[in-house]
């Protein structure tokens, strides 16, 4: 790269110049630039601005994988995004393993399908922690078995509807699994010659440790490339009506099922009268029947209300909402 003058070496060197202390001639440089051999069989479809706004979209993904899937299989789970990088689809099936495992997804409404590669060590470990196992893989590799498929399918469609978010601000996504292939022979949704992306992401659950590669051929992105860039991500993220989304926060939280109950009041009672209940017997507890009772959600005291009944079904009444925790 030249080097860049400041403003004062420019000024001295136009003084020189009119001045006749340096001759125009001593200044020319050669001005051939190396020619660079374009390879028509790599088109550069991809820039580092696209990749970079993919590893962005995909950091947010792998925040989410990291959320979701203990859930699932019960253990602590880390996504960190390795790199991206433009390849041919030939270059990426190639060096795929034979078994693998590949989810096949219809990235609706754009056209064609993308892949997701999952190692098959943290494939074996899936499989073995949603059977109830410890989540260890399988020191020999072998090829997957009908059961082992339909639970892998099961967990890449969990995966694949945490795609949606991520790529909110860019399109509004509905990706569907059409199927999951172990020979990469079978999943050939490109020609061999056309250009994809592939951003890796470093998935650790538990003690395993594997990649996940998901594959992004240009032809599916085309319609989008011009929203792939930093500045109109991050424009479309300050646009972004604050009340819609505090309404969107809002009508998620009203879904959200949370434990309610009335105390009606509490006793003390010796083991040996706990071992001789019988029906009928009458516990005594310490509130009286016209006083309040306690209303938790979940362990917190937020309502007082009176008791009673309705459409045959016991019931309370508000009487007073408390402030605060208690």
């Amino acid at each position: 790269m030249s080097e860049v003058l400041s403003q004062d070496e420019i000024d001295n060197l136009l003084k020189a110049l009119n001045s006749g202390e340096l001759d125009g001639d001593d200044l020319k440089e050669n001005t051939d630039k190396p020619v660079k051999d374009y390879d028509f069989k790599r088109p550069a479809k991809f820039s580092k601005e696209h990749l970079r706004t993919l590893e962005i979209i995909f950091e947010h993904y792998g925040r989410l994988l990291s959320t979701n899937l203990p859930v699932y299989l019960r253990k602590p789970a880390q996504v960190t995004i390795m790199n991206s990088e433009a390849l041919t689809f030939s270059e990426f099936t190639n060096s795929l393993p034979n078994p693998v495992v590949l989810g096949i997804i219809n990235f609706l409404p754009l056209n064609g399908n993308i892949m997701i590669e999952l190692a098959t060590n943290l494939a074996f470990a899936m499989i073995d922690r949603m059977l109830g196992g410890a989540g260890e893989p399988l020191e020999k590799t072998r090829d997957f078995s009908e059961i082992e498929l339909s639970i892998i399918e099961k967990v890449m469609v969990i995966c694949i509807k945490l795609l949606r978010d991520p790529w909110r601000n860019v399109v509004d996504l509905n990706p569907v699994l059409e199927r999951v292939e172990t020979n990469p022979q079978f999943a050939q949704i490109i020609a061999p010659t056309e250009m994809i992306s592939i951003v890796t992401l470093n998935l650790k659950i538990g003690e395993v440790e594997g990649l996940m590669n998901v594959c992004l051929p240009f032809f599916t992105l085309e319609s989008i490339m011009d929203k792939l860039n930093t500045k109109f991500w991050f424009s479309t993220m300050q646009n972004t009506d604050e009340e819609d989304y505090q309404r969107y926060i809002a009508d998620i939280i009203q879904h959200v099922d949370i434990p309610i109950k009335a105390v009606l009041g509490h006793s003390t009672i010796m083991v040996n009268e706990f071992v001789n209940l019988q029906v009928g017997d009458v516990i005594r507890l310490d509130s009286k029947v016209a006083e309040e009772l306690n209303i938790y959600v979940g362990n917190i005291r937020k309502f007082t209300a009176l008791p009673g009944e309705m459409n045959d079904s016991y019931a309370v009444r508000v009487t007073s909402i408390i402030e605060g925790e208690e």
